[in-house]
This record gives structure tokens, sequence and C-alpha cells, in this order.
């Protein structure tokens, strides 16, 4: 073997010209200055990261009570984390867009492939690994404390799919730093993602990102589904579910099916790829509209897969924020399980323009303005809650009213969009970029908004700034509307969508104003780190341990904040479907059991660390065909795997007597807080003890 030979089977493809550094140096243009500079952002990013937690002393701390906790409070921060990283990216990646395209007039700073690798991992990001990760998290911290579970039915499971969904974020983040990533956009389509297109490695990066991460979402489907059906405390039938969990179990069926497509065509697409298959090609049997249909098949789907959650928070902070139940809660439930079945039945509006019959357009155009309907169910319960209620004009509540409005508006787009021959004409303009978002982030970025800061205090003991959060959500809500109702306008005038630049000088004006909307939602992120850094500031100005801040109404606020590893000290009995709302009208809230149990929790884990350590190493190794570290990496996980069916001592019992004395504690402490009103809710006085309000009008409980 020569010495060519030799160093490409080390290291496969991977070679200095894969480092974004030296183009930059090479040939100093803006877009390359660009590139090396997102690049180095990640390294010193990473490189700042190891040195503060070495600096704090922490690492230990680290291993042992989070990246191997199995714990679904920890596993949903840790979530919740990773997405706000990938937050960070993919808004920064939004705003160099914006900014692009406004001083695109003949031209501008970035290369068109630089563009079109920028619009691509930022659909990518933002759709995989800041909303669904958001999703998991406040799913993995809520929904069991909401159902009075001690945790999800699969703990190893669920740390395994974090583990993979981690796995996709750090391939994509490598992509920063070494090659490139796809130009084919989130959605990936041949031919521009075949191998004649895009020889290098962006496509692959794309696949394996989108595979290891799909595996772990279907098994989070999986978890959330067998933990609602079988977890649920004594007398909590499903109609006593609270309607974030309702949400989450139709939410995790769409997991469970819609994934699978998308696994599928990816998969295709590498055996296109690697193995020189032709599923997606236009000679030797091959059809692209093979991977169209796979593709939206999980694609509609996944839209409601990510609204659907928000509308479940929605539906919780509403309620106590309102102080009332909710109205029509079973019609919200059935238009939930309606928008879940309907969202498999409409794939096809998003390709009218190819080349269908007219009466398969119908079908689906009709399908599409259907879903339509529950949606619009559900926005009038929510206005019908509101209505006589004791409102609180706290931040989930001004996330609440701009969706209300703006969400409002996308749905009416979708409708016109829903209509064939419209679609045809705006389908591949701005005014269908201005429809998607108009969607996503009133009706998804808002509500995880609002639930991040509506449960902060239940997982860590303390409130976020109020102020700041007000802030944060008026910069959304403004930052949207001026960055994406100019793109209306433009759709109309016919500009068309991923263009790098353009040559009409009547475009330039608007591209500005959505520049300065731009502007505002990086305003919101910059911020959403300044109220984080303040709280933990003021945590002790800000502190709520008896775990009641909001006068909530679900079992989740009848635990200390934080809770504790086992969540109930007893398993609750549930008796109305706002049980901690009931139990606290009719006083059995904060009462000591007869007598406490031993406790059974799952012992902590390495395996989900070994499975995304390796199987970023094996993403990392099929994109360069480094095979030796891709066999190495599959190795390691498959023996990790079972040796894992070895382990015989999964669990540790917690004794009785621990149980009892810490839970005595937090009664203790309880009847030693004073109760605050709704008046004194955002001031230091607020321990997490909220005071007893008058019932409302129809005689049911506040």
């Amino acid at each position: 073997m020569n010495p060519d030979d030799t160093i490409h089977w080390l290291i496969g493809r991977l070679g200095v010209s894969s480092l974004p550094i030296l183009p930059a140096i090479e040939n100093p243009t803006a877009s390359e200055l660009v590139g090396a500079g997102a690049a180095s952002v990640a390294i010193f990013g990473a490189i700042g990261a190891v040195i503060f937690i070495t600096w704090l002393g922490a690492w230990k701390t680290l291993w042992f009570d989070w990246l191997t906790s199995t714990d679904h409070k920890r596993i949903g921060i840790m979530y919740i984390v990773l997405a706000l990283v990938m937050l960070a990216r993919g808004v920064i990646e939004g705003v160099v867009m914006r900014t692009q395209q406004a001083f695109g007039l003949d031209g501008g700073f970035l290369a068109p492939d630089h563009f079109g690798e920028l619009f691509t991992t930022h659909g990518t990001i933002m759709i995989f690994f800041v909303a669904m990760p958001l999703i998991a998290g406040i799913a993995n911290y809520v929904m069991p404390l909401q159902i009075g579970a001690r945790d999800m039915s699969f703990p190893v499971m669920n740390q395994i799919s974090l583990g993979l969904t981690a796995t996709g974020a750090a391939l994509i983040m490598i992509s920063l730093v070494i090659a490139q990533f796809s130009t084919g956009s989130w959605a990936a389509y041949p031919p521009y993602t075949g191998l004649d297109f895009q020889p290098g490695p962006g496509p692959d990066y794309w696949i394996w990102t989108i595979i290891l991460a799909g595996i772990g979402t279907t098994m989070s489907g999986i978890n959330f589904a067998v933990t609602i059906y079988k977890e649920r405390a004594p007398g909590m039938t499903l109609f006593r579910m609270p309607l974030f969990t309702w949400t989450m179990l139709c939410t995790s069926i769409i997991m469970i099916f819609a994934l699978p497509p998308l696994t599928v065509a990816a998969l295709m697409q590498a055996a296109d790829r690697y193995l020189d298959f032709h599923f997606f090609t236009n000679d030797l049997g091959g059809n692209m509209m093979n991977y169209v249909n796979l593709f939206w098949l999980f694609g509609h789907p996944e839209v409601y897969l990510l609204v659907i959650p928000a509308y479940g928070v929605f539906s919780e902070t509403i309620a106590t924020f309102s102080g009332k139940r909710l109205f029509g809660y079973n019609s919200l439930v059935f238009a939930t399980m309606a928008i879940a079945v309907l969202s498999f039945s409409v794939w096809l509006h998003h390709f009218f323009t190819m080349g269908q019959s007219a009466n398969v357009n119908i079908a689906f155009g009709i399908a599409s303005m259907c879903i339509a309907v529950p949606t619009g169910v559900k926005i009038y319960d929510w206005m019908a809650t509101m209505y006589r209620g004791r409102i609180r004009m706290s931040v989930p509540m001004i996330y609440a009213i701009g969706f209300f409005y703006l969400f409002t508006v996308g749905g009416l787009t979708g409708v016109m969009l829903a209509n064939p021959t419209i679609s045809y004409q705006v389908h591949n303009t701005l005014f269908l970029v201005a429809h998607f978002h108009n969607v996503i982030i009133p009706g998804v970025v808002f509500g995880l908004m609002s639930g991040y800061f509506y449960w902060f205090p239940k997982a860590f003991g303390f409130r976020l700034h109020e102020g700041w959060g007000r802030a944060i959500a008026l910069f959304w809500i403004f930052g949207f509307s001026f960055t994406f109702f100019p793109l209306y306008v433009l759709g109309f005038m016919g500009m068309p969508r991923r263009s790098v630049s353009y040559t009409n000088p009547a475009f330039e004006p608007w591209m500005m104003v959505a520049l300065f909307g731009a502007g505002l939602i990086f305003a919101a992120l910059v911020s959403l780190f300044i109220q984080l850094r303040v709280s933990i500031r003021d945590r002790e100005n800000l502190a709520v341990p008896v775990g009641d801040p909001w006068n909530g109404r679900t079992l989740e606020w009848s635990t200390s904040s934080p809770p504790p590893h086992y969540n109930f000290a007893v398993p609750p009995t549930v008796e109305d479907r706002d049980d901690f709302a009931d139990a606290k009208a009719k006083g059995r809230a904060y009462q000591e059991p007869d007598a406490y149990e031993d406790i059974e929790v799952p012992e902590n884990t390495p395996i989900g660390m070994i499975i995304c350590v390796f199987g970023t190493l094996l993403g990392f190794a099929l994109v360069f065909y480094i095979w030796w570290l891709a066999l190495v990496s599959a190795v390691v996980i498959v023996v990790a795997i079972i040796a894992r069916t070895f382990n015989l001592s999964t669990t540790r019992t917690i004794p009785a007597a621990e149980v009892a004395e810490e839970h005595r504690a937090w009664l203790a402490q309880v009847r030693a807080t004073k109760a605050v009103t709704r008046e004194a809710e955002t001031k230091s006085t607020n321990h997490g003890l909220a005071g007893l309000e008058t019932a409302p009008s129809d005689g049911e409980p506040a």
C-alpha cells in the first residue's frame, strides 16, 4: 500500500481543504470571512465551555448528576439547553440571510453557495434542533408530573433519545468547522442533493444528521405514548388529563408514524449516494417524486407535531392566568385529535405545482382547508376561557395575545394556499416563506417560549425576571411582524424565495424593513440570555420553593420547586380534572399522607453518552468515508447496548424514612410561608404559595 492509499484509508476524503479558515486566508472575500468567523465562534465557544466547567470544578457533577442521569426532569432540562444553544445559531443565521437580502440589490456580500448553505442549516436547525428538542424537553419535564408519574416508562430509552438528538446537533455544528453543509434546503430535494450535483460531504452531513436524530425522536414518541397510557395516577382518566398531556399524546402518535417516512427517505438517499442506487434519479427507473412524497408525508404532520404541543402550553397558561377552567375542554381534546388525524391527509398541498391531476389537487386542497376548522375551535375556546376571567397580563399571556393575532393571519394565508390555483401562482415566492414562518413563529416559538417562562420556576425553584420576560415577548412579536409581513408583499411582487440577490430596486425598501425586524428578533435572543443571567443573580429574591407561584391548576404545581427525584412522596389520587385547583379549594392540598413507602428509581447509566459520542463519530466517519472509524464506532454502540442488557442492577431504592423526612420538611416550609394574591405574584414576597381566590360565578374552583 503506497503512502497516498494509507492516508486515504486513515482519513478518507478529509483534508486541509475541508477547513473553512483556509479559503478565507487564500481568498479573503466577505463571504469566506463570514464562514471562517462562524467556524471560529464554534471552536472558541466549545473551548470556552470546557474552560468554564473546569473553572467551576463541575466535571464530576456534570457527569454523575446530569450526563448519566435517567431522571426525566434532568433529561428535559438538557434537551432545553441543547435547543437554546442551537437557537442562538439558527437566529444568527436568519439575521445574516436577511442582511444579505437587504443589501442584495445587484449583489450583496455572500456567495450563492454560502447563502444556500445558510438557508439549509437554518431550516434544519430550527425545525429539528430547536423546536423539536424544546418540545421534547418541556414534555419530558412536565408531562410525567402532570399525570402523577414517578418517571417515564422507559428511562434509559429516554436518555438514549437525548443522546441521538445531541448526535445530530453535534454533526451539524461540526459542519461549521469541517467542510460545508448541504445547499439543498432543509427538505434536501434530489436531484440537488444527488451525487452528480453535490459530490461533496454536504448532503451526507444532512442525511446522517436526520437519520440519527430521527431515530431518537421516534423513540421519544413511543416513550411519551406509553407513559401517558400506562403511568397515570389513580383516578386520572383520559378525560381528566391536562390539555398539555393530551396534546403530547397526539404529538407522540405523530412522532411514531411521521418520522419513519423521513428516516426511510434519508436512508434511500444514502443508498443513492453511497451504493449507486437510483431511487430518486431520473435514470435507471428512479423518480424524484418518490422522495418528495416520502418527505412531505413526514413534513406536514411535522408542522402539527410542532404546533400541537404549543396549543397545549397555551391551554395551560390561558386557564391559569385567566383564573378559570378551560372553556370547552372536550371540544379542545377532540379538536386536537382531529388535527392529528387530518395532518396525515394534506401532504400533497406542498407540491400542487408538480403535475398531479386536478381531482387530486382538489381533494388535498379541501383537506387542507378542513384542518383550519379544529384550529378555529381551539382559538374560540381560548377566547371564551379569557372572557370574564381574572386575567393577569404576565409574560405567558402576552405571548398568547400575540399568538391570537399573528397565528390567525398565518392560518388565513394557509387557507389561501390550500387553493391549488393560488398556490400555483405564489408557490416559489417569498409569500410562501412568510406563510410558513407566520405559522411556526407565533404558533410554535411563542408557545414554547411561554412554556419556558411558565415552568422555569418549577424546574429551578426561582422565577425568571418578569421585566426582561415582557421585553423578550414584545421583541418576538414586533420582530416577527416587521420581518415577515413585508415578505407577503414581496411575494405578491414576484420575488422568488431562496434568492441570494435581485435586480428589481422596488424590492429593496421592503427588505430593509425585514432587516429591521430581524434585528428585533436578534434583540429577543440576546435578551433571553440576559434574562437568564439576571434571574440567576437575583434568584434569592425570585425564589419560589413551595412550588406554586402562578396559582396553578394541575398536579405539577402540587410539589416543591424543584421537585424531588421521585416527584411525589406518595402517588396522588385524582378526583377532578383540574385536581390541584380543586384540592386547594376543598382544603385537601398540602396534606401529609397516612404512611410513606420505599420508592424505587432507575439508576444512572452512561449508555446514552456512549451512543452520543460514538454515534457522532459514526456519522462523521460516514460523511468522510473513514470506513475503519465507522466500523469501530458501530461495533462499540452495539457492544454497549448488548452489555447493558447484562446489567442486573438497574434501580435503587429510596428508603421511606428519607422520603418522609424530605416531604415533612417541605410541608413545614409550606406552613411557614405566607400566601400571596395575584397582585403580588411578580414581587419578592411570592415564595410559591398562592392564596385561595374567590370561585368564579359558575361555581367551579378558581
